[in-house]
């Protein structure tokens, strides 16, 4: 059985018992969310695709953990300029694990 939800501006495949990492979703460690926003849907024989999103189905899941990522460093350079500059961003995301899919 599996899914596949809309969160952050991206898609994602899940199921259950999975944990992935997601954009910032407000909320605490430990606080269950829902997921409306649900575009395809699986029990295994069945495949129900939503127009754009199907109806009373719903993913619930919890946060495990707010973070920020890895720094990922943004370098510009312009050549024979003297142009230079260092640039460090952490994005922020919230790691979650699905405890149920329903349709």
């Amino acid at each position: 059985m599996y899914a596949v939800i809309r969160t952050g501006g991206k898609q994602y495949k899940v199921q259950e018992d999975q944990v992935l990492k997601v954009e910032k979703l407000e909320g605490t460690e430990g606080s269950e969310i829902e997921f409306n926003d649900v575009l395809l849907y699986s029990d295994g024989e069945t495949l129900t695709l939503g127009a754009p999103q199907i109806e009373n189905a719903s993913v619930k899941a919890f946060i495990v953990e707010q973070g920020r990522s890895k720094k990922q460093l943004v370098f510009k350079y312009k050549r024979r300029k003297g142009y230079r500059k260092m640039r460090g961003h952490r994005q922020h995301y919230t790691e979650i694990r699905i405890n149920s899919i329903s349709a």
